[in-house]
């Protein structure tokens, strides 16, 4: 990497990239100290590009070696030995904060699931997808946020926030995931409602679907009550941003029901006005 990189202009960078892709998670990291702050968004831009391995441009090319490429980068990062800015940044932050390697392995294991797996039978096959591409983020999260005092099941608690995060992108993005041949949720719930996948690739929405959705709605539910719970743990300055992040996603659950279940053309999102209103309720919730 060019010695004239500057670890500023290196979370500048990160930062930049978290603005474009995640609207909503940014404006829950512009909640924390300036410190946490870039310690979110450099994490951000390793998951974002993670993640572009097997989703982005050029994925179809992409085999298991690239991902063992990439977890030894990894393990590069952690020893201090980055080529670009974005590595520099994240290298900075896993020495600054308490972080441990296995949850960003974990996350590159799920990588692994996508390129094998387009379709989960049980939802507790599902579920460990959901760990290791967005529980291991709630890890993540932790290690940043730190605690006040943390508990026995702070960290199933962390996990089950960034699953329920998890699930929510699943019922938003199921259209999207249908034209790339890809469907996430259990075949075992379709089966439970006598829905299809040729139903599913028809967009068909009926009282079937409706009823599948709210199922899954109110499963997705339970994991944020749970993760919920592991807020007041986490130190006075981060309870802010979690109940920020946990309310404005949970709400596009809302959303699916409002645009009628149409989640196969229409992409439930918070605008922005109800953002920051949501914003202030949590705020309130902290006090």
């Amino acid at each position: 990497m060019p010695a004239d990189v500057k670890l500023h202009d290196a979370y500048e960078t990160c930062r930049l990239l978290t603005a474009e892709f995640s609207k909503t998670f940014y404006a829950g990291s512009l909640l924390f100290s300036a410190e946490k702050r870039r310690a979110i968004w450099a994490i951000y831009a390793w998951c974002r590009r993670t993640d572009e391995l097997v989703d982005g441009l050029g994925a179809e090319q992409v085999d298991p070696g690239a991902l063992d490429d990439w977890q030894e980068r990894l393990d590069a990062i952690f020893a201090g030995r980055v080529d670009n800015p974005f590595d520099l940044a994240l290298a900075d932050t896993v020495q600054n904060f308490p972080f441990e390697p296995q949850p960003f392995r974990d996350m590159i294991e799920g990588m692994r699931m996508d390129l094998r797996q387009n379709r989960y039978q049980t939802f507790e096959e599902l579920h460990t997808y959901c760990y290791r591409v967005a529980g291991t983020v709630g890890l993540m999260f932790c290690a940043v946020s730190g605690f006040e005092q943390e508990q026995p099941q702070t960290r199933e608690q962390a996990i089950a926030l960034g699953v329920a995060k998890q699930l929510t992108n699943i019922l938003r993005d199921v259209g999207e995931d249908a034209r790339r041949g890809r469907v996430y949720l259990p075949l075992e719930d379709l089966r439970k409602f006598d829905y299809t996948e040729e139903d599913l690739f028809a967009n068909v929405v009926d009282e079937r679907w409706i009823a599948l959705m709210e199922f899954e709605m109110e499963r997705t539910r339970q994991f944020y009550r749970l993760g919920a719970q592991g807020i007041p743990a986490l130190a006075p300055d981060a309870r802010w941003p979690a109940w920020a992040s946990l309310i404005m996603y949970r709400r596009i659950l809302d959303k699916i029901r409002q645009n009628g279940y149409q989640n196969f053309t229409h992409r439930a999102y918070v605008p922005k006005l109800e953002k920051f209103l949501l914003l202030l309720g949590a705020r309130v919730r902290v006090r």
